[in-house]
C-alpha cells in the first residue's frame, strides 16, 4: 500500500485535540491507541479558590455540557455543605439539565455523525442517494430542520438559567430565580413546538408514547415496518442504512458500562447526600459488567496514570487525587502518550476495570431490576445488547431514543412546579468538608469531587465522560474503551477509513481527532488525517 497524508475535515467535529493510531492488519484494525493531545488544568485553576469557584470554572471546560458541568458542580457543594433543597430547585436543575441534553441530541446526530453516511465509500448502497439528499451537510432536508430545531430546547434553558450556554444559576441550595406563570406557559410551548416539528414528525413518525413501547429489538423491527411513517422517518432509515452498510457490526467497545445516574425526584433528595443519591434518582446509576448489574459507588472509582502525562505511581481515588503534569518529551520516555487520565473502576472478581460511558450505558443502567416507582424502568437496550451486541447502531439508537423520553420527563417537571414555593434555601458555609456531584451529559457520567479546608478548595477532580471513553492503557495496559472500540473495526479504504469516524463519533467525545493508520506487517503509515473542530 501507499503512503498518504489526507486532511478531511473534520473528524471528531467537537472542540478538543485528540490523536488515534490503529494498527491495521489485512483491513482490519488490531490495536488502537488514544493520545489526549492538550492540557488544561482546571483542577489546578481551582485549588485554593473559594469553593463556589467550581460554579464558575468549570461549566467553561465545554461549550456544549456547561450546563451539565454547573449541575454536577453544585451538587457536589450541596452534598460537602448539607445544604437543604427546594422541590422546585430540583425540578428546575431537572428541567434545565434534561433540556441541554435535549437540544445535543439532534444537534450531535445530524451535525456530527450522519453526515459521515454520505460518505462515498457507502455509493453502492441502494439507500446511499437518500442518506445524500437527507443528511448532507448544510443542504440535506433533515439536516437542515434537525440542527435548527435544536436550539429550541436550549431557549428553555435560558428561560430559567438566565443564558445558555454558561449560566451560573444553580447554586448551593437551589437556584438563583424564581419562576413564573410566564416562564412556564412559554416553556410548555416551546418544547410542544419542537415536538410536534421534529421529534414526532422527522426522528420518530409518530407518536413519543408509540416509540416507547418498544421493549424488545423484535418490537424495534415490527416498528420499522409498521407503516411507511415510521419506516422512512429518520429513526426508521438509521436502523435500515446502519444494517445495510455495515455499522451494527463493528464497534462493540469494551461490553461494561457505567452510569452515575441523573435526575432527582424532589421528595427524596431534599438534603442532597452521597450516600442517599442512589435511591433518589429517576435517570438511574449503575455498573453493567461481566453480565450483571450492581450499584454505582463512587468510593470504586480510581484514576490510573501509568500512560499519562502526569507524576503518579498508583490509582488514586478522586479526593486524593493529584494532578501534577510533566513534559511530554520526558513522559514519552516512560511510556507516556495522553493527557488524558485512565479512569477505572473496582468491580468484585474483575479488579479496577475499564468501563464506557455514555447513552447506551444510561440505557443498560435502566434495564437493571429493582426500579423504584419513580425510576426509569427500561428493558429495551438490554434484549438489544444480549441479542445483537453493542455496536456503532447500537450507540445511535441509544442516543436517539432518549429524546422522546427526556421529553416526556421534562414535561411532567414543568407540570410539578409549584410557583407559590421557594426555590431557594440559604445554606451554611462549612469551612470543612468533603463533596460529590455528578451527572449524566448528553455523552455520559460527568462528576466533580471536592475537598474544603479552611474555607478553601484543597483539592478539585472533574471526571468526564470523554476520560472515561477516551483514556489511554492502565497500568495493566488494558486498553480504553474507545481504543478496544476500534479493534476489529473493517477499513475497506485505508485512504478514507470512514469506519474509524464512525467509531470516534459513536461516543461523541468532546474532542478533534488526528487518526494514523499504519500497517501492521509493514509498519507503513496508510494515512493521516488532521481534524478540524466544529462546534
Amino acid at each position: 500500500m501507499t503512503s498518504m497524508d489526507l486532511h478531511v475535515s473534520p473528524l471528531g467535529r467537537v472542540e478538543g485535540d485528540l490523536d488515534v493510531r490503529v494498527t491495521i492488519e489485512d483491513g482490519v484494525v488490531t490495536s488502537a491507541w488514544t493520545e489526549a493531545a492538550m492540557f488544561r488544568g482546571f483542577e489546578i485553576i481551582l485549588r485554593g479558590k473559594d469553593p463556589q469557584a467550581g460554579l464558575i470554572v468549570t461549566p467553561r471546560i465545554c461549550g456544549i455540557c456547561g450546563g451539565s458541568h454547573l449541575y454536577k458542580s453544585a451538587y457536589a457543594l450541596d452534598t460537602a455543605w448539607r445544604t437543604t433543597m427546594p422541590p422546585n430547585a430540583t425540578l428546575v436543575r431537572n428541567i434545565a439539565q434534561g433540556c441541554e441534553t435535549l437540544q445535543s441530541i439532534p444537534r450531535y446526530y445530524y451535525a456530527l455523525f450522519a453526515i459521515d453516511l454520505t460518505n462515498k465509500n457507502y455509493a453502492k448502497s441502494s439507500m446511499y442517494d437518500e442518506a445524500v439528499r437527507r443528511y448532507a451537510p448544510y443542504v440535506g432536508t433533515s439536516y437542515q430542520k434537525g440542527v435548527v430545531l435544536s436550539q429550541k430546547p436550549v431557549e428553555v434553558y435560558a428561560i430559567f438559567g438566565g443564558q445558555w450556554p454558561h449560566s451560573s444559576f444553580m447554586v448551593p441550595g437551589g437556584v438563583m430565580g424564581a419562576a413564573t406563570l410566564s416562564d412556564v406557559t412559554r416553556s410548555i410551548a416551546i418544547l410542544e413546538n419542537w415536538k410536534d416539528n421534529w421529534l414526532e414528525s422527522d426522528l420518530l413518525g409518530c407518536s413519543v408514547d408509540r416509540w416507547l413501547e418498544n421493549k424488545t429489538w423484535e418490537d424495534v423491527l415490527a416498528w420499522v415496518d409498521e407503516n411507511e411513517s415510521q419506516r422512512n422517518s429518520d429513526m426508521g432509515f438509521l436502523i435500515r442504512y446502519s444494517q445495510d452498510v455495515g455499522l451494527d457490526k463493528y464497534g462493540q467497545g469494551v461490553g461494561n458500562y457505567i452510569s452515575t445516574g441523573t435526575y432527582f425526584d424532589p421528595a427524596l433528595y431534599g438534603r442532597p447526600t452521597i450516600e442517599g443519591r442512589n435511591a433518589a434518582l429517576i435517570g438511574r446509576g449503575g455498573i453493567f459488567a461481566g453480565g450483571k448489574f450492581q450499584e454505582f459507588d463512587q468510593s470504586r472509582v480510581r484514576e490510573d496514570v501509568t500512560h499519562s502525562f502526569y507524576e503518579g505511581s498508583r490509582p488514586l481515588h478522586p479526593f486524593e487525587g493529584e494532578t501534577i503534569p510533566i513534559d511530554p518529551e520526558k513522559g514519552k520516555g516512560q511510556g507516556k502518550y495522553s493527557w488524558a487520565k485512565s479512569p477505572r473502576y473496582e468491580v468484585e472478581g474483575f479488579g479496577h476495570i475499564p468501563l464506557e460511558t455514555g447513552p447506551l450505558a444510561r440505557r443498560m443502567a435502566a434495564a437493571a431490576p429493582n426500579a423504584g416507582p419513580h425510576q426509569d424502568n427500561d428493558p429495551l437496550f438490554l434484549d438489544i445488547y444480549n441479542k445483537i451486541g453493542p455496536s456503532v447502531m447500537v450507540r445511535q439508537l441509544a442516543r436517539l431514543h432518549e429524546a422522546p423520553k427526556y421529553y416526556k420527563w421534562v414535561r411532567s417537571w414543568l407540570d410539578q412546579l409549584d410557583l407559590k414555593e421557594s426555590f431557594y434555601s440559604k445554606p451554611t458555609e462549612y469551612a470543612e468538608g468533603k463533596g460529590f456531584g455528578s451527572t449524566e451529559a448528553a455523552r455520559g457520567s460527568l462528576s466533580d469531587w471536592i475537598v474544603i479546608e479552611n474555607n478553601k478548595i484543597k483539592n478539585y477532580q472533574v471526571v468526564t465522560p470523554t476520560a472515561w471513553n477516551i483514556g489511554p492503557r492502565d497500568g495493566n495496559d488494558v486498553l480504553g474503551p474507545m481504543e478496544k472500540a476500534f479493534v476489529g473495526a473493517p477499513i475497506v479504504d485505508a485512504e478514507d477509513p470512514v469506519e474509524l469516524g464512525h467509531v470516534a463519533r459513536s461516543f461523541d467525545s468532546c474532542l478533534v481527532c488526528t487518526v494514523h493508520a499504519y500497517d501492521g506487517k509493514t509498519g507503513r503509515e496508510l494515512s493521516k488525517f488532521v481534524i478540524n473542530g466544529m462546534v
